[in-house]
């Protein structure tokens, strides 16, 4: 999460994800605007198999929406993909 002064990291799950944005389960409360830079990794046997890789998605975007279970966040248009070594 990206706030004015202050910086902190989350660990979280996300329950939805789209080229516009994801949705991510949390009981933290975050207001409407908060800023969000996401690092996503995507398990994939098969990206790994074929290149030995994991893929990494980052992105920076806003809360546009809050439920009881979580945020909705929408991804900046700037969107990059980025692949790195397995573990």
């Amino acid at each position: 999460m990206i706030t004015s002064n202050e910086n902190q990291v989350f660990e979280l799950e996300t329950w939805d994800i789209s080229a516009a944005g994801t949705f991510l389960l949390t009981k933290e409360k975050f207001s409407e605007g908060t800023r969000f830079k996401i690092d996503l990794t995507v398990p994939s046997n098969r990206i790994k198999k074929l290149t030995g890789l994991q893929s990494l998605i980052e992105s920076e975007g806003s809360v546009v929406r809050s439920s009881p279970i979580g945020v909705a966040i929408r991804f900046d248009r700037k969107c990059q993909i980025l692949s790195l070594k397995a573990l």
